[in-house]
């Protein structure tokens, strides 16, 4: 696998990591109806760390473990920043990871 591909699946596995830090890892998911939302990060039937927990991570996934190419470059951590103001400083590590992955997005699209 090439090296920022492998980078970024890192960052989807520190991305987890946090999110189970924060407690913000659900064990079951939402109803399937909020999961088809067609808005971004489906801001209106899901919280942004629901969204990257079940929508953005699995797609991710997929997307690095069949080579596809990514959609464009990303722009999740500005998002983070917002959606997550209220976990305080505890939210900075998981927007820096957040950062991180803009970045290698905008690298490998």
């Amino acid at each position: 696998m090439d090296p920022l591909w492998q980078d970024l699946a890192d960052a989807l596995i520190d991305l987890e990591r946090e999110l189970r830090g924060l407690g913000l890892w659900a064990q079951s998911p939402p109803d399937a109806e909020l999961l088809a939302s067609q808005q971004p990060f489906c801001v209106d039937t899901l919280g942004f760390e629901q969204w990257l927990q079940w929508i953005f991570v699995p797609r991710m996934a997929v997307i690095i473990r069949q080579g596809r190419d990514l959609p464009g470059a990303f722009h999740i951590a500005p998002m983070g920043e917002q959606a997550l103001a209220w976990l305080g400083r505890r939210r900075y590590t998981l927007v820096a990871i957040l950062t991180r992955i803009d970045g290698l997005a905008a690298k490998l699209s």
